[in-house]
């Protein structure tokens, strides 16, 4: 990692107030070039306190850029952090609404050219994109950066129309133990306390709205792009990295955009900025890359970097299981169009007879982690065991050239159904000459979600039915001597919420199945090294992270209770911990989640998550946390949640309240 000191121009910083139509004030805080010539604005806009949550990374990036001639501002979205107003669901129409009067406030600045682009990853990479498709006039550019273009089937609520146990539960309890935070009085004065209150009153769960909503409707289709890719105006550079949920979004970004104003890059990454050098790398300038595309489109620099080609995306080479990588070996290479005519879908035929698969309830307990955010156990070990629990189909490589695979793989299968519903889960492994089985790529289906995302249509019992979906995509060589495993299994816990009666699985008919993998020519023809400046960062801004546990609990841990037939998972997300800032705040944050479940019982299903908070101020006298805990459990008739919130400001309790809420199962 480089880290720059010096830059063309100096840089100043300052936080300020942004009205709304409606009288509501957001925070945020403006990096700008110390020069007398109007510049154009960049936009980050979260819910996730600029003040202190995302503070480290902003300053690795926002002095950067005003460094190099532009406007930078990260923004708090309403009723989070020292912004003003309510709380409110992700993305929804006050959220929009906001962000873009947030962008025309920023182009009427006299300091402003009049041109904005907006920037984000996660969240900020979401509403970036939702934003332009408001297509507010001066909005002229954005970097997404590991979002997603359907809020339904590519995000972390549902999956191939399946309810995600993994993270439907884990980001509901983190945004309602985020939005439980107080205003830092350091920033909004003796006002915070009231605001807190009022804040509180307005909290509610978002799990009661995500699980009342098990099908494709319009709650889903608001925020997802998908819908109209024609409605956004603004250039679009989109970013992810294969080991990311939302990768898929590039793929189809760069295919539905005008080639004349989208670009794609899909590396080896996690779901972090390319630039962090965090697991797996190789890390690259990503900065730098944002600068090209910033300088031409905000102001018309002439750099080339439309030259790129449409996608630039990393094909790694095999690599054997691991939960973690420092740096994947691979290549980058690039398409000029998408779908690519280097890309041929080749079917490859299952073989045998009619096979039953009802897999273990726990299959699923080696997928790793939903999202990957480079922690030591963020990845999925050896598939060996997982292998064993599902139909496999194996297919060698042989001769001399490696099966090259770029972009996403699907499956049809023919499966017979005892009962009216149940799951699919497919995944793709490398398996070496060793027997280690290394995850490629997965993907699921509700079988009740066949016939398409917006509807649940019963199985009809007895009867044998082709099912065809695809599986996530990826760039991967298969070298000869290994073989292409394509798994099968009726059961992912804890991704995949299982449903009673799902336990009798289905029997699978390899006559008419297959699995078709986008097969790439290696070294097509004229194909160019593609490579990247190496990673620079504008100083870090000095926080310090003090250890709080001699024995640090493991990120990943497996127990079984072979009496009663129960397997646990124990997760430590890790998501920052205990961290002090050099204007003196203190932050600390633990949280634990759990997911336990029976053998043979989908209704022993259990997910938990824990959170404790604490914001310090020595110099104040404030002390302030917030301890949230919520559980999902589902009975025959459907989900029931409890969800519990207490905040104190030192000792006293100035916060609690209880939600029960039972939320019946219509398809998921």
């Amino acid at each position: 990692m480089i880290i720059r000191t010096e830059f063309p121009y100096g840089t100043t910083h300052e936080d300020v107030r942004i009205p709304l139509p409606d009288g509501v004030e957001l925070y945020a805080r403006i990096w700008r070039p110390v020069t007398d010539e109007p510049v154009p604005a960049l936009l980050e806009y979260l819910p996730h306190r600029l003040t202190d949550w995302t503070a480290p990374r902003d300053w690795q990036r926002h002095p950067w850029y005003a460094g190099h001639g532009y406007a930078s501002v990260r923004v708090d979205v309403r009723g989070h952090g020292c912004s003003g107003g309510l709380p409110g669901d992700e993305y929804d129409a006050r959220e929009l609404a906001d962000g873009v009067a947030v962008v025309q406030w920023l182009a009427a600045q006299e300091w402003c050219t009049g041109s904005v682009g907006m920037f984000g990853i996660s969240w900020g990479g979401f509403n970036s994109l939702q934003i332009a498709a408001l297509a507010p006039e001066p909005l002229k550019a954005v970097v997404t950066v590991c979002s997603t273009d359907d809020r339904y089937d590519n995000d972390v609520h549902y999956m191939g129309g399946s309810v995600l146990a993994v993270d439907m539960h884990a980001r509901a309890a983190t945004m309602l133990a985020f939005a439980s935070r107080p205003p830092d009085p350091h920033h909004v004065g003796d006002g915070w306390r009231a605001q807190w209150l009022d804040r509180l009153e307005a909290v509610e769960p978002l799990i009661h709205t995500w699980l009342s909503h098990q099908t494709r409707d319009a709650y889903w289709r608001h925020g997802s792009v998908c819908e109209d890719y024609g409605a956004i105006g603004a250039a679009v550079l989109a970013v992810g990295g294969w080991h990311d949920p939302y990768r898929d979004t590039v793929l189809r970004l760069v295919q539905h955009l005008p080639s004349a104003r989208v670009r794609g890059l899909i590396g080896p990454w996690s779901h972090q900025y390319p630039d962090r050098g965090l697991p797996p790398g190789p890390a690259i300038g990503f900065l730098q890359e944002t600068l090209r595309w910033w300088d031409h489109w905000l102001k018309g620099a002439d750099n080339g970097v439309m030259d790129e080609p449409l996608l630039r995306a990393w094909i790694s080479d095999a690599h054997p299981p691991a939960t973690v990588y420092e740096e994947l070996p691979g290549r980058w290479v690039g398409e000029r169009s998408w779908p690519s005519a280097h890309v041929i879908p080749v079917p490859y035929v299952f073989q045998g007879a009619p096979v039953a698969v009802a897999s273990p309830q726990h299959t699923g307990l080696d997928a790793g982690r939903f999202f990957p955010f480079g922690n030591d156990a963020d990845l999925p070990p050896d598939q060996r065991e997982e292998d064993a629990k599902s139909a496999c189909f194996e297919f060698p490589v042989g001769g001399g050239e490696p099966v090259e695979i770029l972009g996403r793989p699907s499956v049809t299968l023919r499966l017979r159904l005892d009962v009216p519903y149940g799951q699919v889960v497919a995944r793709l492994c490398d398996v070496a000459p060793d027997g280690s089985s290394t995850l490629v790529t997965r993907g699921a289906l509700n079988l009740s979600a066949r016939q398409g995302r917006d509807r649940a249509v019963p199985w009809p019992v007895g009867s044998y039915e082709d099912v065809t979906f695809e599986l996530n995509g990826i760039g991967h060589a298969f070298p000869p001597g290994h073989r292409i495993r394509l798994a099968v299994s009726s059961a992912y816990w804890p991704w995949i919420w299982p449903r009673a009666g799902s336990e009798a699985g289905w029997t699978l008919d390899p006559a008419g199945s297959s699995v078709t993998l986008p097969v790439r020519a290696a070294y097509p023809a004229g194909e160019g090294g593609i490579v990247f400046d190496p990673p620079e960062q504008s100083e870090p801004l000095g926080v310090s992270y003090p250890a709080t546990l001699d024995d640090p609990r493991p990120e990943r841990l497996v127990v079984r209770d072979v009496a009663r037939g129960t397997w646990r998972l124990e997760v430590d997300p890790r998501y920052g911990g205990t961290r002090v800032y050099p204007d003196g705040l203190e932050y600390g944050e633990d949280a634990t989640e759990v997911y336990e479940i029976q053998d043979g019982d989908p209704l022993s299903a259990r997910t938990g998550s824990q959170w404790r908070i604490r914001l310090h101020r020595p110099e104040l006298g404030w002390d302030a946390r917030v301890e949230t805990s919520s559980e999902i459990r589902c009975d025959e008739g459907g989900f029931v949640t409890s969800n519990e919130v207490v905040c104190r400001e030192g000792d006293e309790v100035v916060f609690h309240r209880t939600w029960e809420r039972r939320l019946p199962r219509s398809a998921g």
